[in-house]
């Protein structure tokens, strides 16, 4: 992500709490209502499209899946087209809340890779229902002047008294109890309500090293030396590393989350045509490559990726390789008992002194 970018971002983040663009009545047949992740889609690009179709696009934005989750099933607002992590399009494809596309509509989504359509299986098996936009992993973004380079090999670290007061765990229920269960060698798929309770206790026990649990805020704290060592998502840190080079990244051999954010049409559409123009727009070369160098996170259109510069090829922290993701586990939704069950879990590590 530019310098440039980032600011613009900002200032779209202080000029709009939800909404930061469209201009047309949501029962228009020009308008677009989009639901995706803060600082996760270029805003000139939203104007390009605006500009090339005379579609005016409503953009809100969330936090987390599980905040995605509650802002569409409130039903207030019927979007047309959602970005959001694997684990949660399974649960609305299960629940039947997911439109499938009409790839004739997307003819640019050839520029997709195919072996992430394939990855996408895992929860979409007939890649009937998602696009797939970012991937990347979960890892340890730590300061090299701060940390013991020999042990960010393993999540354990992060329960290093040494650095008490310097670690930032992940502010997201699913990844900070994913980082327990896999130093505890469970799945993170774990549905044991013994194993998430063991999980629990470890970030009890936690809980006075750590110095903030943030999502986006992360990496600024990290890039401003405010810490030690954060759990954050690999784009996050690929963008850090731009802007501090005393970091670096690691993704510990105990495993991690390999992920992958898609766009799906939810059955709250009213206008399936027009988010499939865009999702079309989105696979185009140039909007991939703008909204590539806004994020910053991997990107699985092949055509962006070779018109990248060799060294951001073979960047490792943004474009994970082989053999780490083949260590690495995709979430998988949880029944409703268990999600109200680790949910409390995580109140009662949050509100712990």
């Amino acid at each position: 992500m530019k310098l440039k970018k980032a600011i613009l971002c900002l200032l779209a983040g202080l000029a709009l709490s939800g909404v930061f663009t469209g201009c047309g009545s949501k029962d228009s047949e020009n308008t677009l209502t989009v639901l995706n992740y803060g600082k996760y889609l270029d805003p000139e690009a939203i104007e390009m499209f605006e500009e090339e179709t005379g579609i005016k696009i409503d953009y809100e934005e969330y936090v987390t899946p599980e905040n995605m989750y509650t802002k569409y099933r409130a039903g207030a607002i019927d979007y047309d087209l959602i970005c959001t992590s694997d684990y949660m399009i399974e649960k609305l494809i299960q629940e039947g809340e997911v439109l499938e596309l009409n790839y004739k509509n997307i003819p640019l989504s050839e520029n997709i890779d195919p072996a992430h359509f394939a990855f996408s299986q895992s929860f979409d098996p007939d890649n009937k229902y998602t696009l797939p936009y970012f991937f990347g992993t979960v890892g340890i973004l730590y300061n090299k002047d701060m940390v013991d380079e020999s042990k960010v090999n393993s999540w354990n670290i992060l329960w290093d008294k040494e650095y008490s007061g310097q670690i930032i765990m992940a502010d997201s229920v699913r990844d900070s109890f994913m980082v327990a269960l896999k130093i505890l060698g469970y799945s993170l798929n774990t549905t044991d309500e013994a194993k998430l309770k063991e999980a629990q206790d470890l970030l009890l026990k936690q809980k006075p090293l750590v110095y903030s649990y943030l999502v986006d805020e992360a990496q600024d704290e990290m890039i401003s030396d405010n810490a030690a060592m954060a759990v954050v998502y690999s784009g996050e840190a690929g963008y850090a590393l731009e802007f501090n080079d005393k970091l670096a990244f690691s993704v510990p051999e105990e495993g991690s989350n390999m992920w992958i954010d898609s766009w799906f049409i939810p059955k709250s559409a009213k206008h399936k045509e027009n988010a499939e123009k865009f999702l079309d727009f989105l696979c185009r070369e140039d909007i991939s490559m703008m909204n590539f160098d806004y994020v910053y996170y991997a990107t699985p259109n092949v055509k962006t990726k070779a018109a990248l510069d060799l060294e951001l090829q073979e960047n490792t922290t943004i474009f994970p390789p082989a053999e780490i993701l083949n260590n690495c586990e995709v979430l998988k939704p949880l029944d409703d008992e268990v999600t109200m069950k680790i949910n409390l879990l995580w109140k009662e590590v949050k509100a712990a002194d």
